[in-house]
């Protein structure tokens, strides 16, 4: 995919507010009345380019989404040394040190696991924000923005995991959700300021580390 398509579509993407739109097709369609004996190929590759690029273009939303944050918080946020505990988030974590060594189809199904848990987390995010700072109209944006993103990539990425014919994740349940909203809003200021920040930095990983596998399989990346 060329360096034009993709400002096109970061072009529609901000048209939109951000999000992805409903009238853009993240894969082409496919004509169920084509000859069988065509080679399902090229539409498997323009799978897997065109969620590459959504993921690429969705990595540097989730940085922006970063900075954001941390500029509304206060200080200490965003102080030079400073270092905020690394509080637990229910059924979500880090891609584990192992994960680049799996196969690409398991990485891209805990790729897809990670991102359908975080629309419903990002959301209690959003929430809590909207009382702590009112006025920071453009993080409330960003923070609704990145819900509505990780559920079209994680989306695309269990399309690309079917079009290979791998196994997709198990739909999730709500208890932790639940869980970490009510922690979330009995929380003090500061830890749900930290909360927050964790959860918007597991954000940004796991859309890197998306981006990173499918880069795998895209054309132009590794064999």
């Amino acid at each position: 995919i060329s360096e034009r398509e993709i400002a096109n579509l970061e072009e529609v993407v901000k048209k939109q507010g951000g999000c992805v739109p409903s009238f853009l097709p993240l894969f082409p369609p496919e004509d169920p009345q084509a000859d069988s004996s065509i080679s399902p190929l090229p539409h498997l590759e323009a799978k897997i380019q065109q969620t590459h690029s959504l993921a690429r273009l969705l990595t540097k939303y989730a940085e922006q989404l970063l900075q954001e944050y941390v500029q509304h918080q206060g200080d200490p946020f965003g102080l030079p040394g400073f270092s905020p505990p690394r509080l637990p988030v229910a059924d979500l974590s880090a891609p584990g040190p192992g994960h680049e060594g799996l196969p690409v189809p398991e990485r891209l199904r805990l790729d897809a696991a990670a991102l359908a848990a975080l629309p419903p987390l990002l959301d209690v995010v959003r929430r809590r924000q909207a009382e702590l700072n009112p006025r920071a109209p453009r993080l409330l944006q960003r923070l609704e923005d990145a819900t509505r993103q990780a559920r079209a990539l994680g989306a695309a990425v269990e399309a690309v995991l079917a079009a290979l014919g791998a196994e997709t994740p198990e739909p999730r349940t709500e208890p932790a959700t639940a869980a970490i909203a009510a922690a979330t809003a009995t929380a003090g200021v500061f830890a749900a300021k930290v909360l927050g920040l964790r959860v918007c930095g597991l954000y940004r990983e796991w859309v890197s580390r998306t981006e990173a596998d499918l880069g795998q399989l895209a054309p132009e990346g590794p064999a």
